[in-house]
């Protein structure tokens, strides 16, 4: 269970993650976090801390050519992460798609729908201010939310 959020406020990008691992009716505060840079990126991921500790320890995240920033991110940076991914992991059962949301802010996880309605009902407020209610309001309603609360910017 997971809670990622994030949303872009005057040309920065945010993420923020919860810090849940969650197996059915056990739950352990990971030290690790769901939210980090790699180079010029920044991520956050669900599911697997594996696919995590290799997006952030392995991948090597290719520069930017000549295409705009989301056809580079359909093909060659998920190329990228797909060959990551496949060489450290034994199954991969993602489809790698790319979307990218028309409201600025997208979540996702366990907490999905409650942080999209609390950054939808938190628009204009102080960017660091609003992924932190979105958060908390996640792990306020979801069983498999729990912080602390990482927060980047980039």
């Amino acid at each position: 269970m997971t809670a990622i959020a994030g949303f872009c406020d005057q040309g920065k990008v945010w993420i923020g993650a919860d810090s849940a691992a969650v197996a059915g009716l056990d739950l352990m505060v990971r030290a690790d976090s769901k939210v980090f840079r790699n180079g010029e990126f920044l991520f956050g991921f669900t599911s697997s801390f594996r696919m995590g500790q290799l997006l952030r320890y392995k991948l090597q995240p290719p520069k930017q050519h000549d295409l705009d920033t989301y056809a580079f991110m359909v093909t060659v940076f998920v190329d990228a992460v797909r060959e990551c991914l496949k060489a450290g992991l034994f199954y991969v059962g993602a489809d790698y798609q790319v979307a990218e949301s028309m409201d600025g802010y997208d979540a996702c996880g366990c907490g999905q729908a409650i942080i999209l309605g609390a950054l939808f009902a938190t628009k204009g407020m102080e960017p660091h201010a609003r992924m932190k209610v979105a958060l908390e309001a996640a792990e306020r309603h979801s069983a498999g939310v729990r912080g602390p609360f990482p927060i980047e910017a980039i």
